[in-house]
């Protein structure tokens, strides 16, 4: 049995190599981020309902779990971490449609997780340098100045582990999904589906909250 799960359309062009199928879903989970942000906010009601309920059920369950860490800076980051979730949510549960090996998920490239994963940990850096100026950086000198060694390297280890734990758990789902359904195309795989459309969203949840928790440990000593 030949597995197309972990396979790249690779196209190389000016010295270096592009994956053409996870650009191109890419775009596809953009598009449909639109389209859904589009009819849920087409129509804004005092008493949400159709798609509008739905957005905000999302955004209000997630919302009450990342506060926690965030304190009164929640409101000024919301937009970034939503975003992240609803990108990861999207793009883990593109590649579960069945389809002959034309829709996948751009998180089963590792290209795409390690950049979610630096986009997160610069995006944390300039926070914590604008809400707290340069003495965001003290930190990294404490409790000696011998020990910035070990905090770079706790800032590299970051995202390292971030990418490669999304990218692992979509790819596993995805390798398993793709053999039961040629092993025994029917029941099994349903529920594996099932499964999976579940791990998708736990994914993209634990991915946001580490985010958040990283976000808050950079901010935290503006709250005191």
């Amino acid at each position: 049995m030949e597995l197309h799960t972990g396979t790249h359309d690779v196209v190389h062009m000016w010295g270096m190599a592009f994956n053409m199928d996870t650009i191109y879903m890419t775009w596809v989970v953009f598009a449909i981020i639109i389209v859904v942000a589009f009819f849920a906010t087409r129509q804004v009601n005092m008493v949400p309902s159709g798609a509008q309920n739905v957005v905000e059920f999302i955004l209000e369950t997630i919302g009450g779990q990342l506060k926690g860490p965030l304190g009164k800076h929640f409101s000024k980051v919301s937009s970034l971490l939503f975003t992240f979730f609803i990108f990861i949510l999207v793009s883990n549960e593109l590649g579960l449609i069945p389809s002959p090996h034309i829709l996948t998920s751009p998180t089963n490239d590792l290209n795409t997780t390690l950049g979610l994963a630096l986009a997160s940990s610069v995006s944390i850096w300039v926070i914590g340098a604008k809400l707290k100026g340069p003495s965001y950086f003290k930190h990294f000198f404490q409790p000696f100045a011998v020990f910035v060694i070990f905090h770079i390297m706790e800032e590299i280890s970051k995202p390292v582990t971030l990418s490669f734990r999304l990218f692992g758990n979509i790819v596993a789902g995805e390798i398993v999904l793709e053999l039961l359904n040629g092993l025994a195309p029917y029941l099994t795989p349903i529920i594996w589906l099932v499964f999976s459309l579940f791990v998708g969203v736990i994914q993209a949840f634990v991915f946001t909250i580490l985010v958040t928790s990283y976000l808050g440990m950079a901010i935290s000593d503006e709250e005191h």
